[in-house]
């Protein structure tokens, strides 16, 4: 039995790749990952799978995946509960899936992923529930493993909780003994097993079927293979010295934790590539945000999504963009809630408590002030939208400005309909707009208007109701009320 320390003094050298003619040419110096995602989770106390949890902006099932591929490896995902549905969270990504047509254990799932592997090579198998393993992590394991027949990584927890334990006797030799099964001894040891193994494919083939079912569960032990290995002296341990990155996900606790470890790994990345975090631990950045160098992120901020923030963006304090696109030098005013929106660079000033809804774009040198919601509406270079309106399905000519109360009233109780205002207009305070409808360029609308019919170019228009004064009759009014 051969022990290889991770980020220690030791380490192995080397990787077996396997060549077969009897998978494609494309698949000959491949090497696979089988995923375990078939499960379904009944700590999570959920309606949704496990693995399908969401974790910084992806599933964690597809948290595992990413750094498989990342490793070199061609994803297999052995499925079952929600099978549609996990498979529909791969779609389009190149992932290979295979289904366990019943639970019967961890032996049996591999068991069924192997039918889609070359008959000789490498396999690694790792759970679909474990988001913070590494590529790297996955190389070093390869790269121990070389002639072994089962390479298996370890992780020094305490307390070791419900993971299995990983047992040595009087010659070494090693297995792994599920807590469930474990004697109060075997409960002490804190080296458990992480669930990451890497196999001798041709050597798995010829083992798994000769396991027997464990009767309590009716279920074939994936880690009885190292039992089997170590008869043979084929097994290794692979001792990984970060506890947090093998850490699996069995209930919601266990979530929360694993996305404080990779929301810290994320934004560490970020930081490191120049970008300013004023409160790291109050931030929240999703795996598929992009951030240039010189942006500033305030506390409390939430970047989800596609998000992507030029150099020089400053997003101030709890501000929330979602699926954003922000150019350079923008400065993204206090709680501003930004969901599928374009501001371009050059925007002038953006909240605070500004709400910009899909469909948004802010084009240089617009400006949208605190309590303005806009949605499926541009707004010209210069077009300013101060305060207290609501912009939606309309375009905003250059340089024009909406006055504080404006509505577009898009929406008829069936369809939605466009407001066009052109270049270099002025629309007068809690006017009313109601769409489809037209204001021409240079045009002038009084405030407190409802417009409901086209206003011509350079035209001054006034629709409200006269204002009547009558002398005295306040006074009058209270003296009935008083009497």
């Amino acid at each position: 039995m051969n022990t290889v320390v991770v980020n220690g003094v030791r380490r192995g050298h080397g990787t077996v790749l396997w060549i077969s003619t009897e998978v494609p040419v494309s698949d000959q110096s491949r090497e696979f990952a089988i995923i375990l995602a078939a499960g379904r989770g009944t700590r999570m106390k959920s309606d949704l799978a496990k693995v399908l949890h969401p974790i910084c902006g992806r599933s964690l099932v597809g948290h595992v995946v990413d750094s498989a591929q990342a490793a070199g490896l061609r994803p297999v995902v052995v499925v079952h509960h929600q099978e549609d549905a996990v498979r529909a969270a791969f779609a389009g990504e190149d992932v290979d899936f295979v289904r366990q047509i019943e639970t019967r254990g961890t032996g049996d799932a591999v068991h069924a992923a192997l039918e889609s592997l070359p008959e000789t090579g490498t396999v690694l198998v790792m759970a679909g529930d474990a988001p913070l393993l590494k590529a790297d992590t996955m190389t070093a394991l390869r790269d121990a493993h070389q002639e072994n027949a089962v390479t298996v990584l370890t992780a020094q927890v305490d307390p070791p909780g419900g993971y299995g334990r990983l047992i040595r006797d009087e010659a070494g030799r090693p297995r792994i003994v599920e807590a469930s099964e474990a004697s109060p001894e075997q409960l002490a040891v804190t080296e458990i097993n992480t669930g990451l193994y890497c196999f001798d494919i041709a050597w798995l083939r010829s083992v798994l079927p000769t396991l027997p079912a464990h009767a309590h569960k009716d279920e074939i032990f994936l880690t009885d293979t190292l039992v089997e290995a170590a008869k043979q002296d084929r097994a290794a341990v692979l001792l990984h010295q970060d506890a947090d990155e093998v850490l699996g996900v069995n209930d919601r606790w266990d979530l929360a934790q694993a996305r404080r470890v990779l929301q810290a790994r994320i934004i560490e990345a970020h930081a490191r590539r120049g970008v300013t975090f004023i409160d790291p631990g109050h931030t929240v950045v999703e795996i598929g945000v992009t951030l240039a160098e010189d942006c500033e992120v305030g506390p409390g901020a939430v970047l989800e999504g596609t998000t992507s923030l030029a150099s020089g963006v400053v997003v101030e304090a709890y501000c929330v963009l979602r699926d954003t696109v922000v150019g350079e030098g923008v400065r993204v005013l206090t709680h501003t809630v930004c969901d599928g929106a374009q501001i371009a660079a050059g925007v002038r000033h953006l909240g605070p408590m500004a709400r910009l809804r899909p469909g948004t774009v802010l084009e240089a040198g617009a400006r949208v002030g605190n309590f303005v919601e806009i949605k499926n509406a541009t707004l010209k270079p210069g077009a300013t939208v101060g305060h207290l309106s609501y912009i939606g399905d309309a375009t905003i000519g250059e340089d024009t400005n909406v006055g504080a109360g404006t509505i577009t009233c898009n929406y008829d109780g069936f369809d939605k309909h466009h407001t066009e205002i052109g270049q270099g207009a002025f629309i007068g305070s809690n006017t009313a707009l109601v769409a489809p409808v037209e204001v021409g360029e240079g045009a002038i609308v009084g405030a407190g208007s409802v417009i409901t019919r086209d206003v011509p170019a350079d035209a001054v228009s006034v629709a409200r109701g006269e204002q009547v004064d009558r002398a005295g009759a306040a006074t009058r009014l209270r003296d009935r009320k008083r009497k």
